[in-house]
């Protein structure tokens, strides 16, 4: 059957393999169960237009690829328009961390507490990307696993349904720059090109090597190219991690053409014949002809391969939760090295038969006009063209979060974790979280204020209200407004005292307030102060007889005290509501002269005038007119309740006037008194 019979009754697909040192072409369809190859070409870089699988001269990896695209259409004789590719799994960068979360007491563990400590890991993990960069460079979460879980320190399988004071887990997370995309998509656009499909390179490789009936083993894939060596881990039906070393055939190739002095193509040759012939011709760089035995070359490189293994065996302890796998797939050039699956079998502690080089056997259902094609090292680029064929599983995504299109990878398993991880919202910001308890000490007294609830996230798929662990597929319309945290408890001091009530004593049958002393972790505040949690508080009084008549500045001389009737001395510490009575002694009484007298008459006509005016009083307080009412009678301190005077914050000695003479807080006042109150700074 021709080319053209072939795609007149099946979809062509073609597929490009973007590599370090070349690119690889397929175009292909299935021709019932198999895949059949109807053009494949491959074509070197002849700059450093990529290194390590990064795209760094876009226009020189575009011109490699439209040669490619050029030779294939030549063999296939039509035009291509639609392209599949894979982004180098060599540029993926994968963390393990650990973290932990606090519950509310007896809090029943659910998904979404499962989920949130998903993300703070996911988020954790970035964070470690973020400082080794140390750049600008943004990555996306492309795939994570969880290793473990942690109740109260303990190792579990599954946290929900549980309770507990600690939760924990341990998780791989793996993250793709997101300039490799962008640097594809870059390249393919100039080659007047459509990509159809975009797949990550492990991932094209293991639909080839592990079919998804072995997924449930734990193995691992390994593709050693000529720059680096990728990895890729299995586990119960989905690939759980990805991993690269910087590390692969070049260096062995490095190694010969640093021993036998001949440039980097002779020495490729030389690799590949060392498990073919026994005695290996070349000519060096001086143009000698050499004639050596083939163990001589290889026992030369066996350092750098037994270092290959080594590297390649740590990263699978690593990426597999520090462990072995049951088996490893070799792909790729690198994994023809001579006893290479030997040496690293012996470094993973595997049976030599468990680590085996996959190529000709996984491609048996493939097929190639030219036989020599079929090797280790078109499994990537046929899994990238069977990663195009197969819609379902197409693993770039479109979504819409917000009103934004994003382009987010598909694991087979995406949920809305999925895509919040992706775009970086804040963990803590998805979950509603009470507001914390304010707890302070009041005079020895332990206080706890509960924090408000606040509101949770509300997030929409489609119109329809969803979960955190809602699946995600492609074009799904995302709607998420973030959680409002409920907010630790405002308290003032003045909202304490308001509630303590106030201290009040009754002097002469006129009722005063005094402030009380705040002493806040042994330090003298007001009662502006704003509680912060654990704070310990003091208010209290402890003001004697002294102290009351020093801030009131009444006249004591030639009286005796009494306080709830009982004579007290200058000392005594007054309590509130107490009632102080300030008596002049009998013989102080008959010594008063006769202006006293008269003046006491004349205080007693006033308040007789005041009586029959309905009890008021009007006065001038600093140029304002104040009635004072509500008493048959009244005395200075009584205009501290009519005007706006703060005796708690004294900013210097006061200064009371009657009239332009000094007054005390006792002095009675008249109708049409002139008063004047003020602070002498």
């Amino acid at each position: 059957m021709t080319s053209e019979e072939i795609l007149h009754v099946n979809e062509y697909v073609f597929g490009l393999d973007i590599g370090t040192r070349s690119i690889v072409g397929i175009v292909g369809c299935m021709d019932n169960d198999k895949f059949n190859v109807i053009g494949n070409y491959t074509a070197l870089h002849n700059t450093r237009a990529m290194i390590d699988g990064q795209i760094h001269d876009i226009d020189k990896v575009a011109e490699t690829v439209n040669i490619v695209k050029t030779k294939l259409e030549k063999q296939i004789g039509f035009k291509l328009k639609n392209v599949c590719i894979a982004a180098a799994g060599r540029v993926l960068k994968t963390y393990q961390v650990h973290v932990e979360e606090q519950m509310e007491n007896n809090e029943i563990i659910n998904k979404d507490h499962i989920h949130l400590l998903e993300l703070m890991a996911m988020d954790k993990a970035h964070n470690m990307l973020d400082e080794e960069l140390n750049d600008n460079s943004v990555y996306h979460c492309v795939g994570y696993s969880v290793i473990k879980y942690y109740l109260n320190d303990y190792t579990f399988s599954n946290l929900e349904g549980h309770k507990g004071k600690k939760i924990g887990v341990d998780l791989l997370s793996t993250f793709l720059p997101q300039e490799v995309v962008d640097s594809l998509y870059s390249v393919i656009d100039k080659c007047n090109l459509k990509i159809s499909n975009l797949t990550l390179e492990p991932i094209a490789a293991i639909n080839i090597a592990i079919p998804e009936r072995y997924r449930l083993l734990n193995i691992a894939l390994v593709d050693i190219g000529a720059g680096t060596s990728d990895i890729a881990i299995t586990k119960e039906g989905s690939i759980i991690a990805y991993g690269m070393i910087p590390m692969a055939g070049d260096e062995i190739t490095e190694q010969i053409v640093h021993n036998y002095l001949v440039d980097f193509e002779t020495a490729e040759k030389m690799k590949l014949k060392l498990n073919k012939v026994k005695t290996i011709v070349f000519k060096d760089i001086m143009g000698i002809t050499h004639k050596i035995n083939s163990e001589e070359i290889y026992n030369t490189i066996k350092p750098t391969i037994d270092l290959l293994a080594e590297n390649i065996s740590n990263k699978i302890f690593e990426l597999n939760g520090g462990k072995t796998t049951n088996a490893v797939f070799c792909v790729g050039g690198g994994g023809r090295l001579k006893q290479f699956t030997k040496i690293l079998s012996s470094k993973l502690l595997l049976p030599n038969e468990r680590v085996a080089l996959r190529g000709y056997e996984v491609l048996n259902n493939v097929y190639f006009k030219d036989r020599k094609s079929k090797n280790p090292e078109m499994v990537t680029p046929v899994g990238i063209c069977l990663s195009g064929l197969d819609k379902i599983n197409n693993n770039f995504i479109n979504v819409i979060l917000n009103g934004e299109k994003l382009k987010v990878f598909n694991n087979n398993n995406l949920t809305l974790v999925d895509i919040v991880a992706y775009k970086g919202y804040n963990h803590k910001n998805l979950i509603c979280r009470r507001g914390k308890d304010l707890t302070y000490k009041l005079n020895g007294t332990i206080i706890k204020l509960r924090g408000s609830t606040g509101e949770p996230a509300i997030i929409r798929v489609n119109e329809k209200i969803a979960s955190l662990n809602h699946p995600i597929s492609a074009d799904d319309n995302i709607t998420l407004i973030e959680a409002k945290h409920g907010k630790m408890p405002s308290l003032l001091i003045k909202d304490i005292i308001d509630k303590y009530g106030k201290f009040n004593v009754i002097i002469n049958d006129n009722k005063f307030n005094f402030p009380y002393k705040i002493m806040v972790n042994d330090v003298e505040k007001d009662n502006s102060y704003i509680i912060n949690d654990q704070d310990d508080i003091k208010i209290f009084t402890d003001y004697t007889i002294k102290d009351i008549i020093d801030i009131t500045d009444i006249n004591t001389e030639n009286s005796s005290i009494y306080v709830n009737d009982e004579l007290k001395s200058l000392n005594h510490i007054v309590n509130r509501y107490d009632k102080i009575k300030i008596v002049l002694n009998e013989n102080t009484i008959k010594d008063v002269n006769d202006s006293k007298t008269n003046e006491i008459a004349a205080t007693i006509e006033n308040e007789k005038i005041s009586f029959n005016n309905n009890n008021q009083v009007k006065v001038y307080v600093n140029g304002k007119d104040i009635i004072l009412q509500g008493k048959q009678s009244y005395i200075f301190v009584d205009i501290f309740d009519y005007i706006d005077f703060d005796l708690k914050r004294p900013q210097g000695k006061i200064v009371c006037l009657i009239n332009k003479r000094t007054a005390s807080y006792m002095e009675k006042i008249s109708m049409g008194d002139q008063i004047e109150v003020y602070w002498d700074k």
